[in-house]
C-alpha cells in the first residue's frame, strides 16, 4: 500500500486556539515541510487565518495542501448552534478557494479532499471521564436525538461548499466509544458523512484500531495515526483529569515507541483496499513544541521501516 502521509497542528501542541503558548503556524508549516510532508489539516478553528491569499501563500511556499479543515466544538448545546455553522461556512469557504493547492485523487479513494473533520467537545463530565467507558455519562435517548439534529446540519451545510464531513470519534467527547460510534453509524446515514477513525483514540477508549478499521471499512474515508504511550496511559487513566491534560504528560507518543501494533493496522489497511489520506498525530503540551519535528519525522522513519510506502 502507498500512504499519502499528511500532518496536523496538534503534533505541534495546537488544539485550543486560545492557548497562548501556541506556535505560529507559520513555523508549524514550515516545520510539516521539513518533516517532508506533503499536506496538512488546518487545525482548530482560528489557528491558521481565514484569509485565501495569506494562507495559499504559506501552503506553497512550503510544497503543502489542505487535506482537511476542524469542527472542534460543542455540538450539543442549541446555544452554541449558530457558531458553529458560522465556523463551518468560513472554513468551508477557505477550503474550496481556487488559490489553494489541491491534493490528487488516488484510485479508489471514496471523496476528493480537503475533508471537514467534525468533532464534539466541550464537555467536563466525558472529558474528566476519557477511555473509562463503564462510568462516561450517556446522553438520554432525546439528548441525542438533538445532538444528531446539530450533527446533520452541520454535515448537511459542508456538503453544500462540495466537502466530504467525516465524524471523528475522539477521546473525551459524546462519540467517543464503542457503542457512541453504533449510534452514529445507525443514525447518520453515509450518503450525509462519513468517518475519520483515529488509531490513538480508538485504543485510548479501550477498542483494537486494527478491529474497528476493518469493521467500518465501509464507512471510512479518511485516518488518523497516533500512538499510546502505555505506562503514562494507565497513569493518567487513574488520574482525575482532562483528556489533553494526560496527553501533556505524554500519553501520546512517537509512532512506533508505544502500544499500537503498526504492522498489523498496514495488513488491515491493505485487506480492506484503503486508498485515501493518513494523517499522523501526538498530541501534546505546546510548551514542548521544540520536539514536535523530531517526533513527526521519527514516526516517519518507523512507519517506513515496518513496510509501509510513503
Amino acid at each position: 500500500m502507498t500512504m499519502n502521509i499528511c500532518a496536523a497542528p496538534c503534533s505541534w501542541g495546537v488544539d485550543d486556539p486560545n492557548n497562548p503558548y501556541l506556535p505560529p503556524w507559520k513555523q508549524v508549516l514550515a516545520e510539516a515541510r521539513q518533516a517532508g510532508y506533503r499536506a496538512i489539516e488546518l487545525g482548530p478553528y482560528g489557528y491558521l487565518p481565514i484569509d485565501a491569499e495569506e494562507v495559499s501563500e504559506e501552503l506553497r511556499k512550503n510544497g503543502l495542501a489542505i487535506v482537511a479543515g476542524t469542527i472542534f466544538h460543542d455540538l450539543i448545546d442549541p446555544a452554541n448552534q449558530e457558531n458553529v455553522l458560522h465556523a463551518v461556512d468560513d472554513i468551508c469557504r477557505l477550503i474550496t478557494d481556487p488559490r489553494l493547492p489541491k491534493l490528487p485523487v488516488h484510485d479508489g479513494q471514496k471523496f476528493p479532499t480537503p475533508y471537514m473533520t467534525i468533532m464534539d467537545w466541550g464537555h467536563d463530565e466525558r472529558d474528566y471521564n476519557a477511555g473509562h467507558s463503564d462510568r462516561a455519562p450517556r446522553l438520554s435517548e432525546e439528548a441525542w436525538n438533538h445532538f444528531m439534529q446539530h450533527l446533520r446540519a452541520v454535515c448537511e451545510r459542508a456538503n453544500a461548499y462540495g466537502v466530504r464531513p467525516v465524524i471523528h470519534p475522539h477521546a473525551g467527547s459524546y462519540i467517543e466509544f464503542a457503542d457512541d460510534i453504533e449510534r452514529i453509524v445507525r443514525d447518520i446515514p453515509y450518503d450525509l458523512a462519513g468517518l475519520v477513525l483515529d488509531t490513538g483514540h480508538l485504543y485510548y477508549s479501550g477498542m483494537d484500531p486494527a478491529a474497528w478499521l476493518r469493521k467500518y471499512a465501509d464507512r471510512l474515508d479518511y485516518v488518523h495515526f497516533k500512538d499510546v504511550d502505555q505506562a503514562v496511559y494507565e497513569q493518567v487513566l487513574g488520574e482525575h483529569i482532562r483528556f489533553f491534560a494526560g496527553c501533556g504528560k505524554g500519553a501520546m507518543c512517537p509512532i512506533g515507541t508505544g502500544a499500537l501494533d503498526y504492522p498489523a493496522i498496514k495488513k488491515t489497511l491493505e485487506d480492506i483496499g484503503y486508498s485515501g489520506y493518513i494523517t499522523i498525530e501526538q498530541e501534546r503540551d505546546p510548551r514542548n513544541r521544540e520536539t514536535s519535528l523530531r517526533d513527526v519525522k521519527a514516526s516517519v522513519d518507523y512507519l517506513r521501516s515496518v513496510g509501509y510506502s510513503i
